[in-house]
């Protein structure tokens, strides 16, 4: 063999020694980008967190049931409570209206005691048979118990305070002594409540 072949063979290995030496450094350049990449992709990762467990179709059945449970709670509470006030409210006005149902008849019949009050006191003034009397008086006494078990209470006005709840001054007179002074000094007419509502008021004379 020849000087010049020996040295083009030399050159030959050389340049395969070379590129294989240059693969190697290629290959080992990159592996470390890869290792990047890999540590970029568990950083991202980690940065989204842990999903969250997404519901099945038997959950959402149960939450729409308890919603729809939750809002037929609220309006029976609502009805109920609409409901208890609407008896409380009948109730009363149904025994405000069995109080106050004879007041018209009851009106109507005041007249007549006052006319039997009338007759009594003749009797006395004038003495009259005290067996018409007594008769008198004991029809005036069952009409007056009928009418108070229907709630009719007569006001005891004489001798006490002028009061306009209860008492219409006719008129004013001088009073006989200091302690009658703005206080009822005859009855004309008496005054009449029924189940503690006043029905007519007591016609008085007021001392000044």
């Amino acid at each position: 063999m020849s000087d010049k072949e020996i040295k083009k063979d030399t050159k030959t290995e050389k340049e395969g020694a070379e590129d294989v030496t240059f693969e190697n450094q290629k290959q080992v350049s990159e592996e470390p980008e890869s290792d990047k990449e890999k540590g970029g992709k568990t950083k991202s990762l980690s940065k989204k967190g842990p999903r969250k467990p997404k519901k099945t179709s038997s959950q959402k059945k149960i939450e729409n049931l308890q919603k729809s449970l939750d809002e037929l709670n609220d309006k029976y509470l609502r009805l109920y409570s609409e409901f208890d006030n609407y008896r409380k409210r009948t109730s009363k006005e149904r025994i405000e209206l069995l109080k106050s149902a004879s007041q018209e008849v009851i009106l109507d019949i005041l007249p007549v005691v006052d006319d039997l009050e009338r007759s009594i006191q003749s009797f006395e003034e004038h003495k009259l048979s005290k067996e018409a009397k007594q008769g008198v008086e004991l029809i005036y006494n069952k009409l007056m118990n009928i009418l108070k078990q229907k709630g009719l209470e007569k006001i005891d006005a004489k001798e006490k305070d002028f009061d306009t709840d209860f008492h219409e001054a006719i008129t004013n007179i001088p009073a006989p002594s200091k302690e009658l002074k703005g206080k009822v000094i005859d009855v004309i007419q008496n005054g009449y409540l029924l189940n503690g509502k006043i029905i007519r008021f007591a016609k008085v004379v007021v001392g000044q």
